[in-house]
């Protein structure tokens, strides 16, 4: 029983070189093969609950996933109509990472360690989501409307929104490092923690034996805590930011004359159609 619950050195990722010597040419594999598992599960239990939607035997995982997709739709929906894509994009990122994290909860084999104890699988997660969001925000607010969001409060006298123009581009790269370094560095915690709890606590002098039994029932309590409650509030936080960062996307819309941009076109196109977010719902049912 004690030799499921030991826990490696999370420090530890293999490499390989893929091409030269540029720091793009090294692979961690273990990563990789870490993150391929986690895409695999997710696949799995995503088509298993379709499956038993689309035959009509609902169940209570898939009345947890509906409410979860309820409060996301329920946070997107104040975004705008049009930011419908964020809807997918949020719910993946949240059971990718939740699923990922719990992979913990049971002793997998070395090389494979949760995904997110690597700071380059939470970095690629979080340019992703970045791009994405400044692709939105050129697309709303135009190009000179973009640049101008980066001299916000908009209230204020021009030069005094030059000089926070320095602040706001500061604040826009510290986003996706934000992103990548919470993520990372709760799950790497809890994984450093676990490795003292198991190998290091026994190794105490003087009861060895004694302290090898509190370990194991240190090290189940911590795991419960650690991967269930930490690894599920750390998905939703970066779930939870996505769409916060779609949000602070559109600022500056309400003020100005936008009239020039390309959104404005767009968005008259759009009121002659019908609202397309309902049958986004719609057609999840």
């Amino acid at each position: 029983m004690m030799k499921l619950l030991v826990e490696g050195p999370p420090v530890d990722h293999p490499t390989i070189q893929v091409c030269g010597s540029g720091i793009f040419c090294v692979l961690s594999w273990d990563s990789l093969a870490s993150s391929a598992l986690a895409i695999v599960l997710t696949m799995i239990i995503v088509l298993a609950i379709s499956y038993r939607v689309s035959h009509g035997v609902p169940g209570k995982l898939q009345l947890a996933l509906e409410t979860v997709y309820g409060y996301v739709r329920g946070q997107v929906v104040h975004i705008d109509e049009d930011a419908a894509f964020v809807i997918p994009l949020a719910l993946t990122i949240f059971f990718y990472i939740l699923i990922a994290n719990w992979i913990d909860f049971f002793p997998i084999p070395a090389p494979l360690h949760p995904a997110n104890s690597d700071l380059n699988q939470t970095a690629a997660m979080a340019v992703v989501v970045i791009v994405v969001v400044q692709w939105y925000s050129i697309r709303v607010l135009g190009f000179r409307g973009y640049l101008r969001r980066f001299t916000k409060p908009f209230d204020m006298p021009i030069w005094a929104r030059v000089l926070f123009t320095p602040l706001n581009i500061i604040e826009e790269i510290a986003k996706p490092l934000t992103l990548a370094l919470r993520l990372f560095g709760n799950i790497f915690g809890g994984l450093l923690m676990l490795y003292v709890l198991t190998v290091l606590l026994p190794q105490i002098p003087f009861g060895g034996p004694v302290w090898s039994g509190v370990s194991a029932v240190i090290t189940a309590g911590w795991k419960l805590f650690d991967v269930l409650f930490i690894g599920a509030i750390q998905a939703f936080i970066f779930m939870l930011l996505t769409i916060i960062y779609f949000e602070m996307a559109r600022e500056g819309l309400e003020h100005g004359d936008h009239s020039s941009q390309p959104s404005e076109a767009h968005d008259s196109a759009k009121s002659s159609q019908p609202r397309s977010l309902p049958a986004v719902e719609g057609g999840n049912h």
